[in-house]
């Protein structure tokens, strides 16, 4: 599969997991706790892909345009990763303010995502061609089954 095949099927589950996580209630405690827990490890692994593997691709292979676009999306990653999921994680499910701080990280990452399909993904796919798109994909299947597994491990240990 290619990069940016994979990456947008993820986007496809990241946009579901928000839709379920959006349509709970507050009495949904244990639903809500394992959307998060599900989000999160859907983050984790989406963002290194595009951080190791495809982001500085589309770096290398473009010029200012894509150096700022590049930027952007890793600030995006960063917003999501150390400030609003870590604070939607600690608060009350039950609470309003857990359904307020899911709006806000359903907005951000339904903006990044659009962002990445509308701009940055039609770029790549022009910049790198379908070749290294393919290769971008089979590193990135790799690294993908080595981070869920120890994910997963990491997670029945705790």
């Amino acid at each position: 599969m290619n990069a940016i095949d994979m990456l947008e099927q993820d986007h496809v589950r990241v946009k579901d997991i928000l839709s379920q996580l959006s349509d709970s209630t507050e009495r949904a405690l244990k639903k809500r706790v394992e959307l998060v827990s599900k989000l999160e490890m859907e983050l984790v692994i989406h963002t290194r892909l595009e951080e190791e593997i495809l982001y500085p691709a589309f770096k290398e292979a473009g010029s200012k345009e894509q150096d700022i676009m590049y930027f952007e999306a890793k600030e995006e990653h960063r917003t999501v990763d150390s400030l609003v999921l870590p604070d939607l994680k600690v608060t009350d499910p039950g609470t309003p303010e857990f359904a307020g701080r899911v709006k806000v990280v359903k907005e951000l990452l339904e903006h990044h995502i659009e962002e990445e399909e509308t701009e940055m993904f039609p770029q790549c796919k022009k910049l790198l061609g379908k070749e290294k798109l393919d290769e971008l994909g089979k590193q990135m299947e790799a690294l993908k089954a080595q981070m869920k597994k120890s994910l997963t491990s990491e997670n029945k240990a705790a």
